[in-house]
């Protein structure tokens, strides 16, 4: 029954708990590791990805419900939640993937691998000369970062950072090292110890030399296990065991409407570090005992604990290493240029003519680092304003913005600070930016910023003209070569004096509300939606063709998920590509009948937001920067924008058939069938998103050359 994946909800049976629906999207990155029609290395990385969102997972959504723990039943009920009963599914389903996650690995990758002549191998397994070349890389790299601790000694408890990888050792002192000084205390001579392995420092695969064909990798656990005897020499190792704890990553700052925001989060930065466990995770081969011992020491509860595997951190098989085996990756997909743009020696003129959509990373994300870095040295700039979410490490954005300053433009950037996990890079960049001239706005109390605008006053004629992007996805060109989003460059003064507004709004000189074009949220982007759905519900009531196409990352707002049941009762043809959580279930006789669902896990990840409605044959088109989610419409400033030019919405269209007709990568959501892939009948039907979408465009260039 579907209600049993479904855990303390009054509307149990109206939706899926999000914690549930979130497993389950990482359950389709699990699948994507395991599916053999995916390239060897790309089914490893696909390991990393799971490994990492279960983490953060742990870290954020798990920390939060293991909050809840301590309140009264009378307030578990006002949350229309049972913490205790939702902890309990969480980690059953979580076991359970854990399970397939081991048996992918040991089964699948560990012989593929093999079979390719690369061996991931153990200390147990090393030639001598295989065993003495690590040793030396232990002495030489390893053993300066050892700083093992015993528990029994230590002046004060030893803290157990987040992530970081550990071996807890059980060891007994030699005969001969025993002196009257070191007197055994009663009931036994056993000692442990806790050694961080230093993966933060060093690589986390140790490549050795090469054997003929023959590659052989260790993990860097591998490489201290070999030599701990030694390191240990005045003990015997009886047993050595890896754990890893995962903290509490929110940055709980009270009361954020008082007081100064940026130094609350400076100060929670620091906090976070030390946050409360959320997860111990620890190799099951364990003994109880020390378990026993370890969960005291750092004051664990049995919720706390979770057994995992030998190794930790699968994370950073984002970096196992590729000896040279392009075959084993997947095959490149150079982005492609865009007709319109590809011989502009000026983005400006192309951009004033026509409006542009670009495609990522299908097509390159240079065009934007080339209209930024354009606006920076063109003397007809007088004025740019950006919003800035996350960006890249070495971000080419930002050093545009400063040249800009530097060259006398009036640059405003609104840094957002509360980005999770990109707060300390955000607030190293808007320091940057700061010294650099340029006017740094940072986060409002109580709502994020997370539109993703550009706006470049020019003037021309003596009169000042806008040139505006719009985007789904942030400014960092590191993840447009990831992430799957859409841009648009335009000059249409139907959305630039709405862009302009919103920066009024980013400034705080404005509150305004009424947008006639832009669908900004909170003001008016969940009244403008819900306006959409109520129009098709009346065509649909009236025998006209009524439908609502939908991509989304993550579906969650229990209003808007009403709406589409509303909508699907009365006749509305729904079709969704959701990613992430969806916590709608399709496919209910009388509920959802008329709603269909799929998710695409693929080489790319799908980020873009796409709303189309028919309005009664006058489509309209939405792309936007925000899921369907409480916290995108309702506490976060989001900006969706129209596609106005019949062209674009061609290109919308052939972009979303292929999303919805994908039966390679797809996952179905519906009621009894979750996560099953939709299947092709014949090699002629087949249909991958992904890799068809690149050849429409290739395809298209080819037309206009």
């Amino acid at each position: 029954m579907e209600n049993q994946d479904i855990t303390g909800m009054k509307n149990e049976f109206r939706t899926t708990n999000r914690e549930i629906s979130w497993l389950q999207f990482n359950a389709r990155v699990l699948q994507e590791a395991r599916d053999e029609r995916t390239p060897l290395f790309e089914r490893i990385k696909f390991l990393a990805i799971y490994s990492s969102n279960l983490d953060e997972f742990f870290r954020v959504r798990v920390a939060s419900l293991r909050s809840l723990l301590n309140l009264k039943k009378a307030e578990h009920k006002a949350l229309e939640i049972d913490p205790r009963q939702l902890l309990k599914k969480i980690h059953k389903i979580v076991d359970a993937q854990q399970r397939s996650f081991g048996k992918i690995f040991q089964s699948q990758i560990v012989p593929d691998l093999r079979k390719a002549n690369i061996y991931l191998v153990n200390e147990s397994e090393l030639s001598e000369e295989q065993a003495e070349y690590a040793r030396s890389y232990f002495t030489e790299k390893v053993l300066p970062l050892l700083k093992p601790v015993f528990p029994s000694k230590s002046a004060s408890d030893p803290f157990i950072n987040n992530r970081s990888l550990y071996f807890a050792i059980e060891l007994m002192p030699r005969f001969e090292t025993i002196s009257k000084q070191d007197a055994l205390p009663e009931g036994g001579n056993r000692e442990y110890a806790i050694l961080e392995i230093p993966s933060n420092d060093l690589p986390r695969f140790f490549s050795l030399k090469k054997s003929g064909k023959q590659t052989h990798i260790m993990f860097l656990d591998d490489v201290v296990r070999l030599s701990l005897r030694e390191y240990f020499a005045r003990y015997e190792v009886l047993g050595v065991y890896s754990f890893k704890m995962t903290r509490d990553a929110e940055l709980h700052i009270d009361d954020e409407f008082q007081g100064d925001l940026l130094t609350k989060i400076q100060e929670g930065l620091g906090a976070r570090k030390k946050g409360i466990p959320s997860r111990f995770l620890y190799d099951p081969a364990m003994p109880a005992e020390m378990l026993k011992y370890l969960s005291k020491y750092f004051r664990l509860s049995d919720d706390d604990l979770l057994p995992g595997g030998k190794y930790h951190n699968f994370s950073d098989f984002m970096s196992f290493p590729n000896p040279g085996l392009p075959a084993l990756e997947y095959k490149p997909q150079p982005p492609l240029p865009h007709p319109d743009l590809k011989d502009a020696r000026l983005i400006f003129p192309v951009i004033s003519q026509k409006d542009v959509m670009l495609f990522y990373p299908y097509q390159s994300y240079d065009y934007v680092l080339q209209f930024i870095n354009q606006s920076a040295k063109d003397q007809a700039v007088i004025a740019i304003k950006i919003t800035l979410y996350r960006v890249a490490t070495n971000s080419k954005i930002v050093e545009a913005l400063k040249e800009a300053a530097k060259n006398g433009k009036e640059v405003t950037a609104f840094v957002e600070i509360k980005a999770r996990f990109d707060e300390e890079r955000n607030l190293f960049w808007a320091g940057e930016l700061e010294r650099s001239g340029v006017k740094v706005l940072y986060s409002f109390p109580g709502l994020k910023v997370h539109c993703k605008l550009c706006i470049v006053t020019r003037v021309e004629r003596g009169e000042k003209k806008r040139y505006c992007y719009l985007g789904s996805g942030n400014f960092n060109e590191k993840t447009a070569t990831l992430y799957s989003d859409i841009g648009l460059f335009t000059t249409d003064t139907r959305i630039t004096k709405e862009v302009k507004e919103v920066f009024q709004i980013l400034g705080r000189k404005e509150r305004s509300t009424e947008f006639e074009h832009l669908l900004v949220a909170p003001f008016s982007m969940r009244k403008t939606i819900e306006k959409r759905i109520e129009k098709e519900i009346r065509f649909a009531k009236e025998g006209k063709p009524a439908e609502i196409t939908i991509k989304l990352n993550s579906l969650e707002d229990p209003d808007m998920i009403e709406r589409l049941y509303e909508a699907s009762t009365a006749g509305v043809k729904i079709r969704m590509v959701i990613r992430g959580i969806c916590c709608l279930i399709p496919g209910v006789p009388g509920m959802s009948s008329n709603i269909k669902a799929t998710s695409i896990i693929d080489r790319y990840l799908e980020h873009a937001r796409l709303f189309i409605f028919n309005n009664g044959g006058d489509e309209r088109f939405y792309v936007a920067s925000a899921d369907w989610m409480t916290r995108n419409l309702t506490h976060r400033i989001e900006v969706g924008f129209p596609i106005y030019d019949e062209s674009l919405k061609k290109e919308i269209r052939q972009f979303m058939e292929l999303q919805l007709r994908d039966n390679t990568k797809a996952r179905i959501i519906a009621k009894g069938k979750m996560n099953k892939y939709k299947r092709h009948a014949t090699g002629n039907d087949k249909v991958q998103a992904q890799i068809d979408f690149y050849r429409y465009l290739r395809g298209r260039n080819k037309a206009f050359e």
